[in-house]
């Protein structure tokens, strides 16, 4: 990949490609140009000069790397309209100047940032819709019937019919020779890329497509004129692109437009130049966003360069004598297919369109439009992919609705009314979605009693004062509430005032403590939390051993399910500064992936914990146990081995090689070794050699398992101090296991003493599902 890199945007290394791609284009182009310019109702020529001022002059300016511009069909109803308005299209090509200038402006005043806010679904809508409407307009040219024009894309057509009775009169209107030849070029198409000799070539197959069709349209020709074939197979000017012939260049450049300033003092040519200059910027910062989606290299376009870009091409277009233009996906979409990789290839689109233009035009009048048709089916397959309607189906209904609508609008209409549909679709859901969740809840279950958590979103808008309110007034007697804006960047002043008044008033009235974080200075709210957050003396003295490995257990259901607690360690930190009162003493293994405080969800200071490899129990580790217990009065003491244990793998091979050391360097590691080493089972040592690593796996996991049995007996065991208290009741003692894979923390049964029976077998029995 790093090869085939652009490295600028005159890249020598791939001038073929951007040849042959100029050139594809150009064939495409050709005929869209003349049939938007003829639907506008203005001279051929225009259009062909539209498209030669896009391919040179916006194609040099832009910074856009695939995109090429051109007349618009989303343009035609605009022109029209313009020249009834102005009553002639030499007026229309004055405010076709003065949009141009509107647009450099606007490239300059750098309003190109509209483009990031349009949405994925809106663009992914807009690039299907394209291949629709290519796939459903050009099925009557792949058979013949060119009653319309190439680069017609309304589905409402002009003459009372429409896209689908197009296609319904194909049957009286087939065209054998047109048809016959269409049909070829689609296959070959298809098949050109799927063969490893022709797609080797590096020639596309629509250039292959194209030579083919002039060379038998000719045969088909002059077999029906030798009587060999009958007259249905003749394809005849109708059925081929219609280039205008002029007989000298004088006459060529006579027939061009010529703009009507005088028309400058009509206050409604500013009017129209407004229009233009607005459709064309929008959907030519749509086309670019689209086309960047479709870029191998994933270039993106510098939005108000391309504005500024599109202004020019707009000016010089209007001086010559051409329609608006503006970014086309279309011609787009094929100069991507025929294996474009820089802007090159759009100059070259435009090199040949004035070469056609004043040169050799009756060379391209042999081409059929069938064969061009084929072009344009096979691309808008590609840009209609039902694989792209999978992917935003999977992306759920937020993204795959705006995406339908979108393409269902713009084939029914045009692009840009169909982009602005989708656009106010989008705006509707993200509305929507905030309306119903400018909040989430949830309930926090803290030491000190549940607390009502309402997290604000990060736009709180006026629209969320009644939900918001339900939500207020939905919390029992009683409870605490915390109102969190840590993440939201605006509140509406409607917003502000229901929470100081529930906050002042109305809370405490219903007996609820409200308690405010996070709220920026210049709303006035500070940060106030009427609840107890960590463990206090308090807490810790009427905290019982079974309520304490409750509150672990449903601590490690929330870590497991990953909806941990968000805490403010801040707070915490100065809160436990003066001392720590913790509830539990946990000692686990230095090889875990996970600290004690994360696989329970604790915040500061709420457990002690003890890391030694193998969770084993030495001399010091009892005394931290003890000072834990009998000093600072933990409840509970839980030694926590885990799965996938490096130190009980290392137990294990110690003791079934006692030849192989594990560390023979390290003279302090033999005793932890063979602390664990204790509990492996001489059988074990008996697996045989091509025993498989699962299997291998759940023999040190059991080895675990052993090992923490045989740690709480020797802590029970060797210190009287907390055998003393786990008699009493005063502090309970358990084992358990961490799954490193589940994140779940499980009891190992026979471990448990100085626990409520009740609370361990549920835990047992259920497992974290219990405390979820």
């Amino acid at each position: 990949m790093a090869s085939d890199t652009i490295r600028s945007p005159f890249d020598p290394r791939h001038l073929s490609n951007d040849l042959m791609a100029g050139l594809v284009t150009f064939l495409v182009a050709l005929p869209l140009c003349l049939g938007i310019a003829s639907a506008s109702g203005v001279p051929p020529v225009a259009g062909i000069l539209t498209g030669i001022v896009a391919g040179l002059v916006v194609g040099w300016f832009s910074g856009a790397q695939l995109m090429v511009s051109g007349p618009a069909a989303g343009f035609i109803a605009v022109v029209a309209i313009q020249i009834e308005a102005l009553g002639t299209f030499e007026a229309v090509l004055v405010a076709t100047i003065i949009a141009g200038l509107i647009q450099i402006g606007m490239g300059l005043a750098q309003g190109g940032f509209f483009k990031a806010f349009v949405p994925t679904s809106v663009v992914r809508g807009l690039l299907s819709a394209i291949g629709v409407i290519l796939i459903l307009k050009q099925i009557p040219h792949l058979f013949g019937h060119d009653k319309d024009f190439e680069g017609e894309m309304s589905f409402f057509q002009p003459d009372k019919e429409t896209t689908f009775t197009e296609i319904f009169n194909l049957v009286p209107n087939f065209h054998t020779g047109a048809a016959v030849l269409g049909v070829v070029s689609f296959i070959l198409i298809m098949a050109w890329g799927r063969l490893a000799v022709t797609r080797r070539s590096g020639v596309p197959a629509a250039l292959v497509v194209v030579v083919l069709g002039v060379a038998t349209q000719i045969a088909f020709e002059s077999m029906v004129a030798g009587e060999q074939l009958s007259s249905a197979w003749g394809i005849g000017p109708t059925h081929r692109v219609q280039v205008p012939v002029a007989a000298s260049v004088r006459d060529l450049i006579g027939g061009f437009p010529k703009p009507d300033f005088a028309a400058m003092a009509s206050p409604a040519v500013y009017v129209a130049a407004l229009m233009i200059a607005l459709v064309g910027s929008l959907q030519a910062l749509l086309t670019s966003e689209a086309i960047d989606r479709l870029d191998r290299q994933r270039r993106t376009t510098p939005a108000n360069r391309e504005l500024i870009a599109q202004g020019l091409g707009n000016c010089v277009s209007g001086l010559i004598g051409g329609l608006p233009l503006t970014g086309e996906i279309v011609r787009s979409s094929v100069n991507i297919d025929a294996g474009a990789r820089t802007k090159r290839s759009a100059l070259i689109h435009g090199i040949l369109l004035t070469i056609a233009l004043g040169v050799f035009p009756w060379v391209i009048n042999l081409i059929p439009l069938s064969c061009l048709a084929a072009i344009l089916i096979a691309t808008g397959l590609r840009l209609a992919s039902p694989a792209v309607v999978q992917e935003m189906w999977a992306a759920g209904r937020y993204q795959f609705i705006p995406y339908l609508v979108t393409l269902v609008a713009i084939v029914l209409t045009d692009p840009l009314v169909g982009i602005i549909i989708g656009l106010v679709v989008s705006a509707g859901f993200i509305l929507w979605s905030n309306l119903r969740r400018p909040m989430k809840l949830f309930v926090e279950h803290h030491l000190a009693g549940d607390v009502t958590r309402i997290e604000l979103a990060n736009q709180v808008s006026f629209l969320n004062r009644a939900a918001l309110r339900r939500t207020l007034d939905s919390v029992p007697r009683g409870r605490h509430v915390l109102i969190d804006a840590h993440d939201t960047v605006y509140i509406d002043p409607d917003i502000l005032a229901l929470i100081r008044d529930y906050r002042d008033a109305i809370g405490p009235a219903r007996g609820v403590q409200v308690s405010t974080r996070g709220f920026r200075d210049r709303y006035d709210i500070a940060d106030s939390i009427q609840f107890v957050d960590f463990v206090s003396r308090e807490l810790q003295q009427g905290l019982t051993p079974g309520e304490a490995l409750e509150f672990l257990l449903r601590g490690n259901a929330r870590f497991s399910n990953g909806r941990q607690m968000k805490r403010d360690y801040n707070r915490q930190m100065s809160a436990t500064a003066q001392g720590q009162h913790p509830i539990a003493a946990v000692l686990h293994c230095i090889d875990s992936s996970s600290p004690a405080e994360l696989i329970f969800d604790l915040g500061l200071g709420e457990i002690f914990s003890i890391r030694v490899a193998g969770n084993i129990a030495t001399d010091e580790v009892l005394g931290s146990i003890e000072f834990a217990t009998a000093v600072s009065g933990a409840k509970l003491v839980i030694v926590l081995g885990h799965t996938r244990c490096s130190a009980v793998g290392a137990a294990v091979q110690m003791a079934c090689h006692p030849d192989r050391p594990v560390g023979p360097e390290c003279k302090h590691l033999p005793s932890v070794v063979d602390s664990i080493g204790r509990v492996v089972d001489p059988e074990l040592c008996s697996l045989p050699a091509g025993t498989s690593a699962s299997r291998l796996q759940e023999v040190i996991d059991e080895v675990a398992r052993r090992n923490i049995v045989q740690v709480v007996r020797e802590i029970r065991h060797e210190s009287q101090a907390i055998e003393r208290l786990v008699s009493e009741g005063t502090v309970g003692i358990v084992g358990m296991l961490y799954d490193v894979t589940s994140g779940e923390a499980t009891i190992v049964p026979g471990t448990a003493a100085g626990l409520p029976e009740a609370v361990v077998e549920k835990a047992i029995r259920e497992g974290i599902a219990a405390w979820a």
